[in-house]
């Protein structure tokens, strides 16, 4: 085997490096890299995983706690998709709260769109068919959904700030599609 001490080691691409686009109505962004996990429990795990995390995992349907750049939102009766942004290591937090759970780091699985402004909303709901409102869909609601043809995980920031998460390889997809909207909810 040849020494890799040294050698060159290939890095990851960002899959939307250099990606910009939206309008006055619609900005996008591409997040942050960010540590995520698929996190799967039964309910007598949650207690020990939410301090184990440092915040509480949600137990009720579309919701979401966030700390300190750290995000969980509720997929499922027993399942989460845990974010920070700090690039934590949340393996080993999940790790250490010694309970029953499924844990896979989905890292680099995922990647993220930023959609902020007014048009926001209008943006997004090109492809979701989804009630954004904000009675609907308040700050720190959350939701498996799709854009499109592509799924996401929706999670509502700010009143006119949403986080959309998908798999990177449907990135170009998703941020081509939210960027053409974007324009239109400026028009």
């Amino acid at each position: 085997m040849a020494d890799l001490i040294g050698a060159n080691v290939a890095s990851r691409t960002l899959p939307l490096a250099g990606f910009h686009g939206g309008s006055g109505a619609a900005a996008l962004s591409v997040a942050a890299p960010a540590t995520r996990i698929s996190l799967r429990a039964k309910p007598d795990a949650v207690s020990a995983l939410s301090g184990a995390l440092g915040l509480p995992l949600p137990v009720k349907a579309k919701t979401s706690a966030s700390s300190n750049g750290r995000h969980a939102l509720w997929l499922g009766p027993d399942e989460w998709l845990v974010i920070d942004e700090n690039g934590a290591d949340l393996m080993a937090a999940v790790t250490s709260s010694n309970v029953l759970h499924s844990a896979t780091d989905i890292s680099h699985r995922n990647t993220a769109v930023i959609v902020k402004g007014r048009g926001a909303v209008v943006a997004i709901n090109c492809g979701c068919p989804q009630d954004l409102s904000l009675t609907a869909f308040p700050v720190g609601a959350c939701s498996r959904t799709v854009l499109a043809k592509a799924e996401i995980v929706l999670l509502r920031t700010a009143e006119d700030t949403f986080r959309v998460e998908c798999w990177r390889s449907f990135a170009p997809y998703v941020s081509t599609l939210l960027a053409e909207a974007a324009e239109d909810a400026g028009n």
